[in-house]
């Protein structure tokens, strides 16, 4: 079989994941709850513009809420909804699997794992830029609203990450455009485990390596580490570039980057390592997938 061959049967296997959303409830619920889920982290934005009085431009609120750790785990954890069935086995594996190899199949399936979390985040920014849209500009310039949040300290109150680098050193469609690319390489790692793990394991241990995964960045944050060790102010710089380095959630989020004056990971590096992550793990089901058994009515192949 050649190469392009392959790479239209890869597609073909892609395309018809695509379609099993149609009149999939799960799909709709996994979209319907990432709405929700918009509406209510990007709410405290909208509502402090109201009381302010002041507008937002149209990507703050995706900033200010995915800017924050927490945010960005729970958005990514409704991905497991919509992954549930990995490695994607249905009525139409059988077909693919008699005219095609196992690994132009599950090539297939990586394409549409990359697809649909692509999708998935483009959703998320997409609902909540439509949420502020009524009370927001277009401009590239940071607004009023960002500058009190950033500046007299409002943000912290109001449990916004709002921090006076961001506003210093990118515009607003960059750092949308930044943390958007953050998200994207977070939740891939995390489907890309979930898969390698499936197809090694089964699903049961991959929805849990999930989980695992999801809990070591969620602990794993400078507060936490601080008070774990019982940590002097003076020594949390060092917990807190510690954390930046070795919690994958960290390193998802914006803020949680060197920009310049301090020994946090840079932008690249965290794109590089994630990267390169997701690309070993998803080389790693390939090698499993030649010993996957395939189950169709109880019977394997």
């Amino acid at each position: 079989m050649t190469a392009g061959v392959a790479a239209r049967q890869s597609w073909s296997v892609a395309v018809y994941n695509f379609r099993q959303w149609k009149g999939n409830p799960r799909i709709a619920v996994t979209f319907a709850l990432a709405f929700i889920l918009c509406f209510l982290l990007s709410n405290k934005a909208v509502q402090f513009a109201q009381e302010q009085g002041t507008v937002m431009q149209l990507v703050e609120a995706f900033v200010w809420t995915f800017g924050d750790a927490n945010n960005i785990l729970i958005s990514s954890l409704l991905l497991v909804l919509l992954f549930a069935d990995m490695p994607f086995i249905c009525e139409g594996t059988p077909f693919y699997l008699m005219r095609t190899t196992r690994g132009a199949w599950l090539w297939g399936q990586i394409i549409y794992i990359c697809m649909a979390t692509a999708l998935y985040m483009a959703f998320i920014l997409l609902a909540t830029s439509t949420l502020c849209a009524h009370n927001s500009f277009i401009g590239d310039q940071w607004s009023e609203t960002a500058a009190m949040l950033g500046y007299s300290g409002a943000g912290e109150a109001v449990a916004l990450p709002a921090f006076v680098k961001t506003l210093e050193m990118s515009t607003p469609y960059a750092c949308m455009a930044t943390i958007f690319l953050l998200m994207l390489l977070y939740t891939l790692l995390m489907a890309s485990i979930m898969l390698a793990v499936n197809i090694r394991r089964g699903q049961f241990w991959g929805v849990v390596s999930v989980f695992l995964f999801s809990l070591y960045g969620l602990l794993l944050n400078p507060q936490i580490f601080g008070q774990m060790f019982s940590l002097p102010q003076e020594l949390m710089y060092q917990a807190n570039v510690a954390v930046g380095w070795m919690s994958p959630l960290n390193q998802a989020t914006y803020h949680m980057h060197n920009f310049g004056y301090d020994l946090l990971p840079r932008l690249w590096q965290t794109c590089l390592i994630f990267g390169a992550a997701t690309a070993a793990l998803f080389w790693a089901a390939l090698r499993g997938m030649k010993k996957y058994n395939f189950n169709f009515t109880g019977n394997s192949v």
